[in-house]
Formats: C-alpha cells, structure tokens, sequence
C-alpha cells in the first residue's frame, strides 16, 4: 500500500514537473546503476523535533552531484524554498545542485517540493515526506509547511559522504515516509538586546540556528531602563541619547529602521515571525533619560547601568505621554508585517494600580488603531484587556488563569521552565539563579500541556524561551546560555506529547554535536548528555 501512495504522488508530480517545462528527457537511454545501500532505518534518525509519525522503508536515495531540485511553480514561495535548500546542502556537502533547471541529460534522481492540495495536510505547516531510492517529495500547502519539511529533510543528510559504495562521492538518506505537524503554532524564543545589545549578525545567526529547529517565532525586547534599541524618527533622542548606554556602562548600540526592516526580511526568509517588544509603563528609564518629560516617578532620570528593576515608570497621565507612545506604535507597526506588538507591562511596581490600568487599555487602544494585537506579559490583563490581547505567562499562575476565562490566548513562559538566562547549575559561567537552575533535563522535562491545570490546552496560543541578557554580551555567550536548551524547547513546542521521552530525546540531542560544530555554536556540555 505505501510503495503504491509514494508511486501515485510521484507519477502526480512528475506528470507537473513536464507539464511547466522544468525538463526534457534525454534521447539517448542511460543504463541506471544499481547501488546496494546497506541497512537503514528513518525511525532511527536523530530528528529534532521528533515528527509525528515515520514510516521507515530500509533502503536509501544517494544524494550526489547528479541530483536536482524542482518545485512547484504555482506559489513563488516555494521556488524560494527550493533555493534556500539548495544552499543548505552546498554548504553541507559541497554539492551545487541546480533548482529548476532545464536539462538535456538523463535525471536518476530528483528532489521535489510540491504545492499541494492534500486534506491529510490539516496545518500551514504540515509536510509529508516521502524518500523512495529515486526520489524525494515534500508536499506541504504553503510555502511555510514546505519550509520546515526541508529542515528535516536537512538534518536527514549526513556530514560525510558515503565514498565505498560508488566511485563518486554520495550522501545516503534513509528512505521513508514521514507525515508531521505542529503540536503549537506559536513556538518561539526571546532576545534581549536592551541591557546588551547584540548586532544585527548576531541575531541574524540565532535566526539560523532557531529555523534549524523549526521555531517560528522571535521576540525582540528592543527597550528597557538600560537602554532603547530602535529608532523612531519622530523622536531622534530615544537612540542618540537612550541608545548608548548598557548593564556594566559599555557602549550599547541600536538599530536603524533599515537595519530592523533588514532583520525582518532575513526572518521573513526563514518564515520566522518577528515580535518587537516597547516594554511599558515600566522597564522605561532609557526613553526617559531621552525625554524627561515621560517620566512619572518624580525623580530626574540619569542613565542607569545597573539590574534593578521595577523603579521606573512613564507618567500615565499625560496626553503627551500617550502622542510619544503613539508615534512609537506607528512608526514599528509601519516596519513590521507580522500581526503583533508586545507592549510589555511587567514589573511596574511604582506605578499605582489605578494609573497601571488605565495605561494598559489607552496603550491597547492605540496599538490596535495601528492594526496590530497586543502581547503583553502576564500582569497586563489585570487590566481590562481586549480578548484579542495575549497574555504571556512568566511567574503568577494567577494571571495565565483570569486570561483564559476572560477568552484571551496564553502564551506560557514559566520562568523557572524556559528562562535561558537561568544557569544550568552552580558551576554556570553565566547567567543568574532567582528563579532557580534549569538544566537540560529540567528545560525539556515538563508538559506545557498539563502545566496550569486550570486552562484547557486549546487556550495555549503555544510556548516561549526568553533570554534575558544581564549577564552576556557577546554571541558565545548568548549560545552558551541558548544551546542546547532551546533545542528542547523546539520540541516541546512542535512534538505532541505522547512522542516526548527524555531517555530517546537525550540521544537525539547528543547526536547534534556535528550541526552545532558545523555553525560554530559555543554550547554548553552538559554532563547530562552523552555527547557523541
């Protein structure tokens, strides 16, 4: 029955591959070399995230110099799909495989990245994989699902070729079938590059490092007391003179609107959503250093270096307070396509309750003029929030629990779970201890399914690592505190739970020493884990 299905969608796609051209057939037969792979078992490959259900066939495709990629020509999208595979598996194996290229030779073996219609796909990003020795097809809906079925397709190639079995250089990859989809549509993590600013390569190699794995979304905490990351152009000082300061005094740095406009694209390429982050009425004292006028603790701001928090506050009740916030809110809505803006909210504790709520619903009002849904962290929806505004669980329950009967989605990041700035132990180079250590085992060791027992699963709009930046400031140690506990998060938030398990997940962990080597990623090594 499975060679049958792989033998029909094969026929189906071929029959689409001549119909638009992509193809002549040669008009001289070649004789096709048998090539006898030794045992091998899809089941068996170290995927993370784990897919939903692989269905292995025990032989292998031999992926070679002869080996060419088309797509479907319906969606531009997934042309671009084709290319940016095509780039992964030069850097990988050195091979330049042409992407829907005309040729007169005999093609033995192809890839195929199909737009397609199936009812089985029930998810944007849902693929089917199906390898036969001859042939490789993605079918995904969207440009997206096919995006994350070449993830897996990538971490399916091996680093070295298998050079015994022909007298050319050849991959082997497990043939198969794998059918998969995500267990939440929000699987994301957060950087913060306000108490240290990181680089726009820097981000841009997290961004790379993330889509591996198929997260799909990254929030940028662009503002706090330490220093503002953005530029505005309506007010010019928020980075001249908010930007230049950071924890321990160094020279912080920002973003121009081209620059972020830049981040977005790159993100955008890897269908990865971009969430920017104005922490708000709180986590301020950067944008009042800038402005005084903002600033509504009574005190004259100076710039502050330090890792306090919860001092400052903007003054919610001044129309000029709110113009200021507007123009913000217009100026990165305009840059940023996605449907979010997260106004953070958190740790305000100067700023009276009364004051706090009305801040919040003017501050929502305003973002959804610009057409866009709040995000805010937990404490946003003491106010009286929308239904559309997300609240994003950090440290009381309490709130996540108001949230779901108010109708609103959840998104969890349970400190003393997903906090990346948490050291793994006593002996952590960096990072710091309130909420407690997270080890590997901790990271990946818990159900975000089961987490609050008092909201129904279908109210998690997904989860979330931060990585709060106090204690680094370079990308070595942003990936020492990231890796390899994001991996797991990766998973958490893509594998249903009944195909978690630590014992076979910390093998599949193990096993990504080559990619993280191969990117040059500085992870930590924990003792927990057999590094292979």
């Amino acid at each position: 029955m499975f060679k049958r299905i792989i033998h029909s969608v094969f026929i189906r796609s071929l029959l689409v591959v001549i119909s638009i051209g992509l193809f002549v057939a040669c008009k001289e037969e070649k004789k096709k070399i048998i090539i006898n792979f030794p045992h091998t078992d899809l089941s068996t490959e170290n995927l993370i995230p784990k897919p939903l259900k692989i269905i292995p066939t025990h032989n292998a495709f031999g992926l070679n110099k002869s080996t060419v990629i088309y797509t479907s020509q319906t969606n531009n999208g997934f042309n671009k799909v084709g290319y940016f595979l095509s780039e992964k598996i030069k850097q990988k194996t050195g091979l330049d495989i042409p992407v829907n290229k005309t040729t007169t030779n005999t093609i033995d073996k192809f890839i195929y990245i199909n737009k397609s219609d199936s009812v089985a796909l029930k998810n944007k990003e849902a693929y089917q994989l199906y390898i036969t020795k001859d042939t490789i097809i993605i079918n995904a809906k969207t440009a997206e699902g096919a995006f994350r079925g070449i993830q897996t397709l990538r971490q399916l190639i091996p680093y070295t070729s298998n050079d015994t079995l022909t007298d050319y250089r050849l991959w082997p990859i497990p043939t198969g079938k794998i059918i998969d989809s995500p267990n939440y549509n929000y699987r994301g993590t957060m950087l913060d590059v306000a108490r240290h600013f990181f680089s726009v390569a820097d981000v841009k190699k997290y961004l790379d490092l993330i889509a591996y794995y198929k997260i799909n979304v990254l929030h940028l905490h662009l503002t706090d007391d330490q220093g503002w990351r953005i530029e505005i152009k309506s007010w010019p000082k928020l980075t001249s003179v908010g930007g230049h300061s950071e924890v321990g005094g160094g020279k912080g740095g920002f973003y121009t609107q081209e620059e972020y406009k830049d981040i977005v694209s790159y993100a955008a390429e890897r269908h990865i959503l971009i969430i920017p982050e104005i922490d708000m009425p709180g986590h301020t004292n950067a944008a009042s250093v800038s402005y005084p006028f903002l600033n509504g603790n009574g005190k004259t701001p100076k710039p502050y270096t330090g890792m306090r928090v919860g001092f400052s506050t903007f003054n919610t009740k001044k129309d000029t307070t709110y113009s200021f916030i507007n123009n913000v809110v217009q100026e990165i809505a305009a840059i940023t396509p996605g449907p979010y803006l997260h106004i953070g909210g958190d740790e305000s504790h100067v700023t009276k309750k009364r004051d706090y709520h009305y801040f919040v619903k003017k501050v929502e009002a305003i973002v959804n003029k610009h057409n866009k849904q709040v995000i805010g962290w937990g404490e946003i929806i003491q106010a009286t929030t929308n239904t559309s505004s997300v609240a994003q669980h950090w440290r009381t329950k309490k709130n996540a629990v108001i949230a779901s009967n108010k109708g609103s989605k959840i998104i969890l990041s349970p400190a003393k779970n997903t906090y990346l700035d948490m050291k793994y132990d006593s002996l952590s180079k960096h990072g710091l201890d309130w909420a407690g250590h997270i080890s590997v085992t901790d990271a990946y060791n818990w159900a975000p399914e089961n987490y609050i027992t008092e909201i129904p699963n279908n109210a998690i709009l997904g989860i979330e690592a931060p990585l709060w930046s106090e204690t680094i400031s370079t990308i070595s140690e942003l990936e020492y505190l990231a890796f390899p506990r994001i991996i797991g998060y990766a998973e958490l938030g893509w594998t249903n739970k009944e195909n978690r398990e630590w014992e076979n997940y910390k093998i599949r962990l193990a096993n990504q020493v080559p990619y993280l080597k191969h990117m040059n990623v500085n992870y930590y090594p924990s003792p927990l884990i057999e590094w292979k």
